[in-house]
């Protein structure tokens, strides 16, 4: 018994050194303020980056692929409903890119729909650290979960603002990296848009965003789930339910613009009718090599 009682408090004393080395996490108010640095700081010096993403709705699943360029994100649908497009809506998806590069006026909507996106997600990654209150909640995966509600003493003045100041949730902070890795939210009361006037959000939706690390400083989004229901103006009903899935991050060149991204696109065309793809891992694979040459062909 003896030896038994020695065994145990030596296993307690071993259980409390780790502890004692293991260092105390940072206020979570203080992490969420480096996150968001970090955040804001990747948005203005990203990376640029070729992806597949598999779009789903209630009406519709649409795989695309797309790239990133200076001149914002370019896409090509190449299945619709798993299915891979008739020649007519090829053709028709051909016609949609080389108006949008030979039209100086879609060039600049296009732009500035993309800014606007920026701007957006640039002002809801800022209101984190005041718009809501935070507490631990354990780790896991090397990432620090922190829950989180509504600050009663923050004002939420834009739409953005009250959306978000209705909600509570989790979120993932990727501790060595200090960079949101996941956010689970929920609205837990309704929003209404212009005093309701314009319309409202229904309490009971609820979003979720996953990130993935794709070089030593770009992170990208993985997944998003929205789950949204509402009215809008003369009490038209709302619904939003659609989810994006990315993968199969390749990079290409810094500051690639619009004709040079269609230049890929008809490079990947050209190679899949020389030995046709499967949709499969195999296929993503085989995909990224060519993004690579046809990326190394640019830089020369």
């Amino acid at each position: 018994m003896r030896m038994l009682s020695v065994a145990a408090g030596m296993m307690v004393l071993a259980q409390s050194l780790s502890l004692a080395q293991r260092p105390l996490p940072i206020p979570a108010g203080q992490l969420l303020r480096e996150v968001v640095y970090n955040e804001l700081q990747d948005h203005r010096g990203h990376g640029y980056w070729r992806y597949w993403i598999e779009r789903h709705s209630p009406s519709e699943s649409r795989l695309e692929d797309q790239i990133e360029t200076s001149q914002g994100p370019i896409t090509r649908l190449t299945l619709a409903n798993g299915l891979p497009l008739s020649p007519g809506a090829q053709e028709l998806e051909q016609k949609r890119l080389h108006r949008l590069l030979s039209s100086l006026a879609e060039q600049s909507s296009h732009r500035q729909d993309y800014d606007d996106d920026e701007k957006r997600i640039g002002h809801i990654v800022t209101l984190l650290p005041e718009a809501f209150l935070y507490e631990y909640d354990g780790e896991e995966n090397g990432c620090a979960r922190l829950r989180f509600r509504p600050n009663p003493d923050y004002p939420g003045h834009s739409i953005e603002a009250r959306v978000l100041h209705a909600a509570s949730g989790t979120l993932w902070i990727n501790l060595r990296y200090k960079r949101l890795a996941r956010l689970d939210a929920h609205l837990d009361e309704n929003v209404d848009l212009a005093f309701g006037i314009l319309g409202r959000l229904y309490k009971g939706g609820w979003f979720r965003l996953q990130r993935t690390q794709v070089s030593d400083t770009d992170w990208k989004t993985e997944r998003l789930e929205v789950h949204m229901a509402g009215r809008a103006l003369l009490f038209k009903s709302i619904a939003r339910e659609a989810s994006e899935l990315r993968r199969g991050f390749v990079p290409v060149p810094a500051g690639i613009n619009l004709a040079q991204a269609m230049t890929l696109f008809d490079a990947t065309v050209a190679q899949a009718q020389i030995q046709p793809q499967i949709q499969t891992e195999a296929q993503a694979r085989t995909h990224n090599t060519q993004v690579t040459a046809a990326a190394l062909a640019l830089r020369r």
